[in-house]
């Protein structure tokens, strides 16, 4: 009964488009009123939710992000990334994921991939021969691996929550990241090639010409190297590395591209500060929701659920978390789901002996698919936004991508290794 009026409610809000952290913390209260708890809890769990030095990275990589969109480094990427492949048939599109790989790795955010990018890629594609659905699509999925590669946000969130190391976890999405982008670009060739599109390479680039773009975007390319040399030479903490890149950004968006101007620093900050809020209210929401549901009980008894469900096998386990969280995350933004679900997830996990690193990625691809997958796919409507396509025509060019992503995402799903590889070299 508890467990219904606290999901019940939360779902009734959601359905008339109140905002996820409104939404939480309503369905909380409504949970403190209905149950006869009492509401001192409340104030201590906000303010402990919000009061951790980890967290302190989100708003740091959140300006350093928008530095680095501001200094208008996405031409210069592109420019590098044609260069390199742009004379192949499907060099576009290579182009597309490579670039987002590139970018993933500065902003950490899935919309702000596809916003830095989408204006310059989408046409590009389009001019060489794609339909305008499928190249809509393909840039709204190549996006979300911004949340994979990193510094992701969702992973200094996943790591807050459980006690994991964030600078192992940032390791243990590379190999996923690049693996998700490798499958994107073989699914766009074989829809190229079903579709029959008349494609335009673009004319090989000469070795000066290379090395003149890859000069160019250089700087752009050392800040994921500094952050995560950083971090695993113990220069710094990933709060730390956070705050350099934000001073790494300024610098060379001021100094050395000199295209963030003085007058435009206010602006950055105060974007930054709304981003930063919207995240950072959801964080403290959810905690109070998920008071609720360990005082109830509710957490509890879900976590036994699940284990049920499992038989006691990892694999089974594996594939219901998969499900569920591609079902959740039609509806809910990642960050939101992290704190409603790995707080029931990650106890069983551990149980069955899935490593950490590994359950953690799992998570969190899961939830970069949902951004592509209707109806909150904020990926598709950003793309959308720049295309000019309609939600249904992208909806309906973007499945091949989802399927291609849900190789990548069963890949790293039984083959942990592929998550766990890369930080155990490193330590």
């Amino acid at each position: 009964m508890s467990a219904a009026i606290l999901i019940g409610s939360f779902l009734f809000l959601l359905i008339f488009n109140v905002p996820i952290a409104v939404g939480l913390a309503s369905a909380a209260l409504i949970g403190f009123f209905m149950f006869d708890l009492s509401l001192s809890p409340v104030a201590v769990n906000y303010f402990t939710a919000g009061n951790k030095f980890v967290l302190l990275a989100i708003p740091f990589f959140i300006l350093a992000g928008n530095i680095m969109e501001k200094a208008e480094i996405s031409q210069k990427l592109i420019d590098f990334a044609r260069s390199l492949v742009g004379h192949y048939k499907n060099g576009i599109a290579i182009v597309c994921v490579m670039v987002s790989c590139f970018f993933a790795a500065i902003s950490g955010s899935g919309p702000a991939t596809v916003a830095a990018l989408g204006m310059i890629v989408i046409p590009a594609m389009i001019k060489a021969g794609y339909s305008d659905n499928h190249s809509s699509a393909l840039m709204a999925t190549a996006g979300s691996i911004g949340v994979i590669i990193p510094p992701s946000i969702s992973f200094v969130v996943f790591g807050s929550i459980t006690g994991v190391s964030i600078g192992d976890l940032f390791m243990a999405g590379v190999i996923p990241g690049i693996l998700m982008g490798i499958c994107l670009i073989i699914g766009m060739i074989i829809v190229a090639q079903t579709c029959h599109f008349d494609l335009k390479p673009l004319p090989r680039a000469s070795g000066k010409e290379r090395l003149k773009a890859f000069t160019s975007a250089l700087w752009a390319l050392l800040m994921p190297a500094i952050i995560l040399g950083g971090i695993y030479g113990g220069v710094f903490t990933p709060t730390e590395a956070a705050a350099v890149a934000c001073v790494y950004g300024l610098f060379v968006g001021i100094f050395v591209y000199g295209t963030v101007k003085w007058s435009q620093i206010y602006r950055i900050f105060v974007d930054s500060s709304a981003q930063t809020a919207v995240v950072m209210f959801i964080v403290m929401a959810s905690s109070i929701y998920s008071y609720v549901t360990t005082v109830q009980g509710i957490a509890a008894d879900a976590t036994d659920l699940v284990m049920r469900l499992s038989g006691g096998s990892q694999v089974k386990f594996l594939l219901i978390v998969n499900i569920l969280l591609l079902i959740v995350g039609c509806f809910l933004d990642g960050n939101s789901a992290l704190y409603l679900f790995v707080p029931i997830l990650y106890p069983v996990a551990m149980r069955l002996g899935v490593p950490p690193l590994a359950f953690g990625v799992l998570m969190v691809m899961n939830l970069a698919i949902g951004m592509v997958t209707p109806p909150v796919g904020v990926n598709l409507y950003v793309a959308c936004g720049i295309s000019g396509v309609s939600v249904k025509r992208i909806c309906i060019g973007v499945w091949p991508f989802i399927l291609a992503s849900l190789t990548a995402l069963f890949s790293i799903t039984y083959i942990p290794q592929l998550c766990t590889f890369l930080p155990r070299l490193l330590r």
